[in-house]
């Protein structure tokens, strides 16, 4: 562990074996990290959320949840929850979804996902303030090994979201949601920049409007 001894290295990848990876995120320190791992590397992301990133994640949530409630898609939700296999991968993704027939196949109880186990999430988002060239490069891959059906990353910075659909380990640009049929991108663009100027009560109420079309 000589290697990873401190300071460590952190919001950046650092080649680290498994164990390592282990020894590092479940030491004391760390223990409000979010942590990656993925081809042989480690990820630990230590920097504070501030008001911009937090406010964008709760609308997100709000909106997909709001979405799916309408239109009567059965999901979970889950929050910064911890997916692992072991040995290979884990992630900690800002959202994720569990959605439709797959959409109780965690139960209660659980703590950290096993992918050996249960099935990965359907639906992944990443909340970008400052990790937009990483959410867009290595954890994106991570997310089609995983075999994520749909990733999104929301850029704080330029109130867009870039939307990948993923099919046999690759992904391209959508413009609407696949596994929330029905979800336009601009819908939800649109409520971030509405939510730079009123409250998320009044985007919510906005939101209701267009989804009940």
């Amino acid at each position: 562990m000589s290697k990873l001894q401190p300071p460590l290295l952190t919001d950046a990848w650092v080649t680290a074996t498994w164990a390592e990876y282990l020894q590092t995120i479940e030491a004391p320190v760390h223990d409000r990290a979010k942590g990656y791992y993925y081809n042989g590397q480690m990820r630990l992301e230590m920097l504070p959320v501030g008001s911009d990133h937090s406010r964008d994640h709760s609308l997100i949530l709000f909106a997909v949840n709001l979405f799916a409630t309408l239109r009567g898609i059965p999901f979970n939700a889950r929050d910064n929850c911890t997916y692992r296999k072991a040995g290979v991968q884990e992630c900690q993704p800002d959202l994720s979804y569990s959605i439709g027939d797959r959409s109780q196949m965690i139960p209660w109880g659980v703590n950290i996902v096993d992918l050996n186990q249960y099935p990965p999430p359907d639906l992944v988002i990443e909340i970008a303030k400052t990790t937009l060239l990483d959410d867009q490069g290595a954890k994106r891959l991570l997310y089609e090994d995983l075999n994520v059906r749909e990733y999104w990353i929301v850029d704080v910075e330029q109130v867009q979201i870039l939307a990948f659909e993923i099919i046999h380990r690759g992904s391209r640009r959508i413009d609407t949601s696949r596994v929330l049929s029905g979800l336009r991108m601009e819908w939800l663009e649109e409520a971030l920049q509405r939510s730079r100027s009123v409250d998320q009560s009044q985007v919510g109420a906005w939101l209701i409007t267009q989804f009940q079309q």
